[in-house]
């Protein structure tokens, strides 16, 4: 489903307006699966999916497989619907820059939304 992102964001003209000066990578890890998601002004540019030997991003956001399930529902359950609440609840980890992931936080809110069943928005 990850692999889905791309078009997905892309094809979301306020989203890709909203994100216009965001230019990163990020890696998200769900389980024992990694992908490198590269940004660039906005537009998600690739989805790579691992196993990688050296990733290099800007920042990573951890989770289980479980806890990315629930998130990905069509309507998600308090604490399970938001990244902040993921966070909150401890089951997501958001490590190294941190300053990118909040300057830009409605912008990954709502892209990662975006893969949620159905197609739902965050």
């Amino acid at each position: 489903m990850i692999e889905t992102l791309k078009e997905r964001v892309n094809g979301d003209a306020g989203l890709v307006r909203r994100g216009r000066y965001l230019t990163t990578t990020l890696l998200l890890e769900i389980g024992k699966t990694a992908w490198l998601i590269a940004i660039h002004e906005g537009r998600v540019a690739s989805v790579t999916k691992g196993p990688f030997v050296m990733p290099s991003s800007c920042f990573a956001l951890r989770t289980s497989e479980a806890e990315w399930d629930k998130f990905c529902e069509h309507r998600p359950l308090p604490g399970s619907n938001d990244l902040m609440a993921l966070i909150k609840r401890r089951v997501l980890k958001a490590e190294g820059d941190l300053t990118v992931f909040m300057a830009n936080l409605r912008y990954f809110k709502d892209a990662l939304g975006k893969l949620r069943r159905e197609g739902a928005a965050a």
